[in-house]
């Protein structure tokens, strides 16, 4: 029974891919940032551990358990846990971005240099990153988030170069618009930390809290399930020969094939008239 370690498994896409590998057969370490979490997911019959990916200790606590848990033997990691800070990158002060850096970009990175060398000592291993839409293109009003998930994407490259011949393979799946929280965190994130009244941007971000407030039912066309998630997951894990990437929707297929063919004015054009009608 191969073992998978998943980070951010409270909701959306974390849990249903946890629950989705559990019911195909793999050994799943669900962790999760808070204990009541860990309790739930323990409840429904997953092995869980609390991972809170900001800091440090908690990520070395977290794997020191693992290992004693699985004996050293890890098949996959599946770094997911993240969340999106809005706001203006002017209205960003160097704190709140290096949060949103901590928890997106540098608590996977020290993750997964804790997991890989339980990988190369067994000469194989799948390290899979739940990356963007916003890791290919950009829009307003997410600087923070865009830039974690761009310096995802480099990273995720880089470190599948390094990792060539070792039997290790590297695969960022790149979501668009997936029913989960993320909308609802969101809007928490925007609400606590950025100050409304002071920004240049107040009047269209009256109508972006107007946005983030309402509930993300998830109705629209081109939103999916999170088992669209899990599906590119599984051949992530299970392909003799898994991608590189993974598009998820048409939203990421559209701009990701929009980004290769049109100049960066026009990729722009098309970016701010799409941001301009989300606030409508």
């Amino acid at each position: 029974m191969k073992t998978v370690l998943i980070t951010g498994c409270s909701s959306g896409i974390g849990y249903h891919v946890a629950i989705g590998l559990q019911q195909r057969g793999y050994r799943v370490i669900a962790t999760a940032r808070q204990q009541k979490d860990v309790e739930r997911l323990q409840q429904l019959g997953l092995e869980s551990t609390q991972l809170d990916l900001e800091h440090s200790a908690s990520i070395q606590q977290a794997m020191d358990w693992v290992e004693a848990e699985t004996g050293g033997a890890l098949y996959a990691l599946f770094n997911n846990g993240a969340y999106g800070q809005p706001g203006a990158i002017e209205d960003l002060s160097r704190d709140l971005l290096r949060k949103q850096l901590e928890t997106n970009l540098l608590g996977w990175h020290e993750l997964t240099c804790r997991v890989l060398p339980l990988m190369r000592r067994q000469g194989s291993g799948r390290i899979i990153q739940n990356s963007s839409i916003l890791g290919l293109i950009t829009m307003r009003f997410r600087g923070a988030y865009n830039t974690s998930k761009f310096a995802l994407e480099g990273y995720s490259d880089t470190l599948r170069q390094e990792l060539d011949g070792s039997g290790i393979h590297i695969s960022l799946i790149e979501p668009g618009p997936v029913k989960s929280k993320f909308r609802e965190n969101a809007f928490i994130a925007f609400r606590d930390n950025i100050d409304v009244d002071s920004s240049p941007f107040r009047e269209t971000y009256q109508k972006v809290l107007q946005r983030l407030s309402k509930a993300d039912d998830g109705n629209d066309m081109f939103t999916l399930g999170p088992q669209a998630v899990l599906t590119k997951v599984i051949h992530a894990l299970e392909s003799k020969r898994p991608k590189p990437r993974y598009y998820v929707t048409v939203p990421t297929h559209l701009f990701g094939f929009l980004r290769r063919v049109l100049p960066t004015r026009a990729l722009d054009w098309i970016l701010l008239r799409a941001s301009a009608s989300e606030n409508k």
